[in-house]
């Protein structure tokens, strides 16, 4: 490899992570992952032949999360989300505290059944407009805010299929959905309460003990302003709630039986989608258009260009070094791996961002030639570091950059410290606790 190669690598990557945390004029960070790919094909560090490689392991995986994608804007577009959210506030009883744990639940599911940023998208707007019409003040809505925020986001580690840099390592690693959700689950659901214990405990003093009446304007035939606004809202009836309850179970399940046989489980989220647009059309006479519209297809781009360019990192020799140095902390036994992977996931997350990281991570777990079982454990804890690790700095991960710029566009005012003031209390316990946790189940279950 060539110094000017290796440089101008370096100097592409360098750039193009700054441009894509600071948007500029608010571009869509693509436009920069691939203007970095770009430069990085053209100097010759990735081959036309490493492209047709990179587009089989980001391609599945990118369609899964846009047919996810596809299905939330469905449901959100028959105001699906909007009675939920109007379900859980009547539940809470005019309770604070109660509406603190049925809103987090809220955000959990959301991720769990969809995805991180789909989740984040959907439901800040929906509990901004929440908390404006029960008039609460702006300290009193930051405990909601912030705490969803970080459960939407850490929720996709329990299960591959809800963050796309998770699939895409899931295939680097060669590991299947079914196997990593089996030894991912219980441990990082466990860490996620840990989590939500650690906010609640946090937050006790600052929740509403006490809720006003809920405004009566809020109703699901008023559009509400946010990016997946739709034109058309209404009341959804309770046998179409049930129809989609069961339906969305039923894809979730299936996604795992599918990964299990070794079926493509991209076919079986696009079929899902095509599936649910083609019942809106039939059920409610709402075309498909507004969904192919809004639907995330530039992710497919950006998964690809952002793989070309830790492709390239890779060619240049970034993970040879790094496998030379974490082989003396991975491999001497899984407790050790796991806490190691996942502290320098987590380091690496907050300074390169978590999509680039767990790549970079997962391309240097391959090369340090561990035996199976520690291999595998040190990739679920670079999970946990990519996925809960990254939240202790916005720029983290893009699902966090984006909650921060709702909040700006909905006018309430997020700062760096007032976040950080938060996540430094509870997100480094909470990813030890997780960590340790996955040892200890992968030993006495596997």
């Amino acid at each position: 490899m060539e110094n000017y190669q290796i440089i101008m690598t370096i100097v592409s990557f360098a750039v193009m992570m700054l441009l894509i945390f600071w948007r500029p004029k608010g571009l869509n960070e693509t436009i920069f992952a691939t203007s970095g790919a770009a430069i990085i094909i053209t100097i010759g560090v990735v081959t036309m032949e490493d492209l047709v490689e990179i587009a089989m392991k980001v391609g599945g995986a990118s369609l899964t999360i846009v047919a996810t994608f596809m299905m939330a804007l469905v449901l959100e577009s028959v105001g699906f989300f909007h009675w939920i959210a109007l379900f859980l506030v009547e539940k809470a009883k005019y309770s604070g505290v109660r509406l603190f744990f049925y809103t987090n639940a809220l955000c959990f599911f959301m991720t769990l059944f969809f995805n991180n940023d789909g989740s984040i998208i959907i439901t800040t707007p929906i509990l901004l407009l929440l908390l404006n019409r029960l008039r609460l003040k702006k300290h009193e809505k930051f405990p909601y805010l912030i705490s969803g925020a970080l459960i939407a986001t850490a929720s996709s580690a329990p299960i591959g299929v809800s963050n796309m840099v998770n699939l895409i390592s899931l295939k680097m690693i060669e590991m299947d959905l079914y196997k990593q959700t089996a030894m991912m689950f219980v441990p990082t659901t466990l860490g996620l309460l840990f989590l939500f214990g650690s906010l609640f405990l946090l937050f006790y003093k600052k929740i509403p003990k006490k809720l006003p009446p809920l405004n009566h304007t809020l109703h699901l035939k008023h559009p509400l302003d946010h990016p997946l606004k739709s034109n058309t809202y209404v009341n959804i009836p309770r046998k179409s709630i049930l129809f989609i309850l069961i339906f969305i179970f039923i894809v979730r399940i299936s996604l795992f039986i599918t990964s299990y046989i070794g079926f493509p489980i991209e076919f079986v989220a696009m079929a899902s989608s095509l599936f649910l647009i083609g019942w809106r059309w039939y059920v409610f006479k709402i075309r498909p258009y507004d969904v192919l519209v809004k639907a995330p297809w530039h992710i497919l781009v950006f998964a690809f260009s952002m793989y070309v360019v830790v492709y390239g990192l890779n060619r240049i020799g970034l993970t040879d070094h790094l496998s030379n140095i974490l082989g003396i902390y991975v491999g001497s036994n899984s407790l050790h791996s796991s806490l190691a992977m996942g502290s320098v996931l987590s380091v690496l997350s907050n300074v390169l961002n978590n999509h680039p990281a767990l790549m970079i991570g997962t391309l240097t777990l391959t090369q340090i030639h561990l035996p199976s079982q520690i291999l595998e454990i040190s990739y679920l804890a670079s999970i946990i570091g990519s996925d809960i690790g990254s939240l202790l700095l916005p720029i983290g991960t893009l699902a966090t950059l984006l909650w921060m710029h709702i909040l700006d566009k909905h006018k309430y005012k997020m700062t760096w410290m007032e976040y950080v003031k938060v996540t430094f209390i509870v997100i480094p316990p909470t990813v030890i606790v997780t960590l340790t946790m996955l040892h200890y189940w992968i030993l006495f279950m596997f």
